[in-house]
């Protein structure tokens, strides 16, 4: 075939155009790659250059993304993305650890990141998170530098006998669910026993008046709600499921049905320094016992007690958390059994 040179003019054209438009396209990703390098690096700068201390406090568990939410509300640092982005980048995300940081909008990104992912938690403050066992309380108390003999003698209740919070726990029974979660100002003078009653004194102010009548009409006094609370405490993901798991709880101690809740058999053998199973013989463990165990298990937040106080009205009878974290609630037996199969795979495979 013979190429004429128009031909091969028009050919020649054809292509300039193609690399023309190749080179453009590239120049375009060029710049957006630049523009979000650039946005990037901007936001990991410190908010301010100036401004006060701020209490930033990081709860047993909490996933990055609402870490950095958290940061961001609090007008700590620039992007919650951003600060996710270097989280990702430094191959950190699952290392923040939970505790009281004292962190200012001078710091960077990359400054607060350090922080909370290598525990340097406010030396100030002295925080008790919910959810925990009172020896896991205890822990916590030692390792922030108190005597074990002292954290033992702030922990016997007979210190305490007269104190409002108190009123309705069984005399033979620990401060087991009353030390209430709080972050507590502390300085070089400041014993565990003060900071335990200050935790009593924060419970006592919980415990309202309208609160404890609310009990009431769910036929809980003081001591069992708090029971209860710890149960949901132990249970829940999030505010909306301790109340929307109270109600299934409710459900069940209604229909006189077991609560087989998993957290009260992991107790159980805590207390016996046994293997978790649901057939361990205990009271505590509500898949061999009707009704409520005879005390907390954990210490619980105002969000749970006030789930006590206030359970969503359902009609359902099961619940269970997913691989996903999401809770989801049924029924029967059967649609339970579903839902299980459905959506909890790695992690009922561990009970």
């Amino acid at each position: 075939m013979k190429v004429t040179k128009k031909h091969f003019y028009r050919s020649s054209r054809g292509k300039k155009i193609i690399l023309s438009t190749l080179i453009s396209i590239a120049l375009v990703f060029v710049a957006i790659a630049v523009g979000v390098n650039i946005w990037y690096k901007n936001n990991l700068k410190p908010l301010k250059t100036d401004g006060s201390a701020v209490i930033f406090v990081v709860d047993e568990g909490q996933s990055a993304p609402k870490t950095a939410s958290s940061l961001q509300e609090q007008r700590l640092i620039r992007s919650s993305q951003a600060f996710l982005w270097y989280l990702r980048n430094q191959g950190i995300t699952n290392k923040i650890q939970a505790g009281s940081y004292e962190i200012t909008p001078t710091q960077s990104s990359q400054e607060i990141a350090q922080m909370l992912t290598t525990g340097k938690v406010s030396s100030k403050f002295f925080t008790i998170l919910p959810g925990k066992r009172l020896d896991q309380i205890r822990q916590n108390f030692i390792d922030a530098g108190f005597s074990a003999e002292s954290v033992d003698k702030a922990l016997d209740p007979a210190n305490y006998s007269n104190h409002p919070a108190l009123i309705a726990k069984p005399t033979d029974q620990s401060l087991e669910g009353y030390i209430y979660p709080e972050t507590f100002k502390i300085d070089a003078s400041t014993t565990p026993q003060q900071i335990v009653r200050l935790s009593l004194d924060e419970l006592a102010s919980v415990l309202t008046p309208g609160l404890i009548d609310a009990f009431q009409a769910q036929g809980l006094g003081i001591h069992r709600a708090i029971t209860l609370a710890s149960i949901i405490e132990k249970e829940a993901a999030n505010n909306q499921d301790k109340k929307d798991i109270s109600g299934v709880f409710y459900n069940r101690l209604k229909q006189g049905m077991p609560l087989q809740s998993d957290p009260t058999y992991k107790y159980a053998a805590f207390l016996k320094n046994e293997a978790p199973s649901p057939a361990i013989d205990s009271p505590y463990n509500t898949y061999k016992v009707n009704g409520l165990p005879p005390g907390p298990i954990s210490n619980v937040s105002k969000n749970a007690l006030q789930a006590v106080a206030s359970p969503t009205k359902s009609d359902y009878l099961y619940f269970v958390s997913g691989d996903d974290n999401v809770t989801r609630f049924s029924k029967t037996l059967q649609e339970h059994e579903a839902l299980v199969k459905q959506y909890c795979i790695k992690k009922c495979a561990t009970y």
